[in-house]
C-alpha cells in the first residue's frame, strides 16, 4: 500500500521513467511469449527455439539494467530522517523501491500477455496473419505454467537487482586515529595520511606531550604553545625527546590535532546511500580491452563457421554478449582518462570543472555510456548482416533491437539525471559564490563534446570490427 501511495504521488519526470520502464517490460515479455509459440508450433526444432529464448536475454539484461537506474533515481525512496522516525530507515525504503520496480515490471508483463492473446486470436475472432505468426502458436493450447513463469522473470529479477544496488550497506571501520601508518618509506601497506619528505626531521614532530606539574593546568602542560617551546631550556627538550621512546609502547606518533580531517573517522554504523558517491575504480579498463577483444575474436571464428557451413547465431550471440561486457567494463576508465586530458596542459576554470566533473562521475556515467557504445556497434553489424532483406522480414528481432536500444539510451539519459542530482549541492555552492550559468552550461557542453570526440570513433571502430567477419 505505501509502495502505491509513492508511486501516485509521484512528480511527472518520475511517473515518465516508471512507464518507460513498464514499456519495455512489455515488449520483452511479449519476445518471451513468442519464443514460447515458437517452441509450441515447432515441437521437432527445439535448437531453434531454444536459441530465440536465448536471444531474449540481451532484452531482458537491459530491461532489468533500466529498472536499476530508475529505481536509484527515485526521490520517494531515499533515505530521510522525518521517514526514519516513523520506522521507515533505508531497509524498509528499499524495499518500497523494490516493490515498485515489480509493480511497473508486472503492468508491462501484463500488457504483453494481453497483446499475445490478442494477436493469437484468443480475445478476438480473427487471429493475426503475418510475418510472425508462426511464433504465436495459433490454435494450440498454452502451458499455463510456462507462461506465468516467464511474465514473472522481468519482474522478479528487476525487483531483486533493485533490492540489491539500494541495500543499505555499512561503510568499512576506520582506523585508529592513533596508528601511523607506513607510507612512501615503510614497506608495509598503504596509510591513510601518508608520510611526506623530512617528516622525521620535521622539528616537533616526535615529541610528546609534557607531563603536569603542580600549580599548573593539565590544558596548559599538555599542549604547550610556540612560546613556551622557544622559551624552554635544552634540559627541557632533551628530557622530553628521551621521554619519549617509553611511551612508544602506548602510542607510537603523537596524536593529531582533533581538526585534522585526515584522521576523523566515520561515525560507527553510517550507512551508504544511493546518493553516496561510488568509489572510483578505472583499473577494470586492462580488463575491458581484454574481453572486448575476447568478444571481436570470437566473432571471427563465428564468421568462419558460417562459411564453413556451421551454425552462425551462436557465436554471435556470445561474440556479441563479451564485446558489451568489454565495453561496459572499460567505459568507467575511458571517462576518467577523458576527464584527465581534459584538464590537461595547463587548463583554466571551464576545463578544470569540466575535467574534474567528467573524473568524479566515471563509474557513474561509463559503464552506460560503454553499453550504448555496444549497442551501436550491434546495430551496425546487424544492419551490415540483413540489410539487404530489411527490417520487415524479421519483425520480433527489430522489436528486440528496439527494447534493447530504448533502455540503454534511457539507462544513459537517466544516469545523468542521477548524476546532476547528486551535485546539486556543489552547483547551488557554485551559483553561490558567483559563478555564472552560462558557466556551467558550457562545462556541460564541453563533457559532452569530449566524450563524444572519444567514445564516437571507438563506437566506429569497434562496428566495424564486428561487422568484418560476418559481412564477407
Amino acid at each position: 500500500m505505501l509502495a502505491l501511495r509513492l508511486t501516485g504521488r509521484a512528480r511527472f519526470a518520475v511517473q515518465l521513467r516508471r512507464l518507460l520502464v513498464a514499456v519495455f517490460s512489455a515488449g520483452t515479455g511479449f519476445l518471451l511469449l513468442c519464443a514460447l509459440g515458437h517452441a509450441i508450433g515447432h515441437p521437432g526444432t527445439p535448437g531453434a527455439s531454444a536459441l530465440r529464448l536465448a536471444w531474449c536475454a540481451a532484452p531482458l539484461a537491459a530491461t532489468v539494467y533500466f529498472a536499476v537506474a530508475v529505481a536509484r533515481t527515485d526521490p520517494g525512496t531515499r533515505p530521510r530522517s522525518g521517514l526514519a522516525a516513523i520506522g521507515l530507515g533505508p531497509a524498509r525504503l528499499t524495499a518500497v523501491s523494490a516493490a515498485t520496480t515489480a509493480l511497473s515490471g508486472a503492468l508491462g508483463s501484463l500488457v504483453a500477455l494481453l497483446l499475445f492473446l490478442l494477436l493469437r486470436g484468443d480475445l478476438v475472432a480473427a487471429p493475426f496473419d503475418g510475418a510472425a505468426a508462426d511464433s504465436l502458436a495459433v490454435g494450440l493450447p498454452l502451458p499455463y505454467p510456462a507462461t506465468v513463469t516467464l511474465l514473472t522473470l522481468l519482474p522478479a529479477t528487476a525487483s531483486a537487482a533493485a533490492a540489491l544496488s539500494l541495500r543499505p550497506r555499512e561503510a568499512r571501520p576506520a582506523r585508529a586515529a592513533g596508528t601511523r601508518g607506513y607510507g612512501r618509506f615503510g614497506a608495509y601497506g598503504w596509510g591513510a595520511a601518508r608520510e611526506t619528505f623530512g617528516t622525521y626531521g620535521r622539528f616537533g614532530a616526535r615529541w610528546a606531550a609534557r607531563p603536569a606539574t603542580a600549580g599548573s593546568s593539565p590544558a596548559a602542560a599538555a599542549t604547550p604553545g610556540p612560546a613556551d617551546a622557544g622559551a624552554a631550556p635544552a634540559g627541557a627538550r632533551a628530557g622530553v625527546l628521551t621521554a619519549e621512546p617509553a611511551d612508544r609502547d602506548a602510542d607510537s606518533a603523537p596524536s593529531a590535532p582533533a581538526s585534522d580531517p585526515r584522521h576523523a573517522a566515520p561515525a560507527a554504523g553510517r550507512l551508504r546511500t544511493p546518493d553516496t558517491p561510488r568509489r572510483q575504480n578505472p583499473n577494470t579498463l586492462p580488463w575491458g580491452i581484454a574481453v572486448l577483444a575476447a568478444g571481436l575474436t570470437v566473432e571471427t571464428y563465428a564468421g568462419d563457421a558460417a562459411d564453413a557451413g556451421g551454425p552462425l547465431s551462436a557465436g554471435v550471440l556470445i561474440g556479441w554478449t563479451l564485446t558489451a561486457l568489454g565495453l561496459a567494463l572499460a567505459g568507467p576508465g575511458l571517462t576518467q582518462l577523458c576527464g584527465r586530458l581534459v584538464q590537461a596542459v595547463r587548463p583554466g576554470a571551464l576545463r578544470l570543472l569540466a575535467g574534474r566533473v567528467l573524473m568524479e562521475e566515471s563509474s557513474r556515467v561509463g559503464r552506460p555510456l560503454g553499453i550504448v557504445c555496444a549497442v551501436a556497434s550491434a546495430v551496425y553489424a546487424a544492419f551490415a548482416l540483413y540489410g539487404a532483406d530489411g527490417p520487415a522480414s524479421h519483425p520480433l528481432g527489430t522489436l528486440g533491437a528496439l527494447v534493447v536500444a530504448g533502455c540503454t539510451v534511457a539507462t544513459l539519459l537517466t544516469a545523468a539525471v542521477e548524476a546532476r542530482q547528486i551535485r546539486a549541492d556543489t552547483i547551488t555552492a557554485l551559483l553561490r559564490l558567483g559563478a555564472p550559468k552560462s558557466t556551467l552550461r558550457a562545462a556541460a557542453a564541453v563533457r559532452a563534446a569530449a566524450l563524444l570526440v572519444l567514445f564516437g570513433p571507438l563506437t566506429l571502430l569497434v562496428a566495424a570490427l564486428a561487422a568484418a567477419p560476418l559481412t564477407r
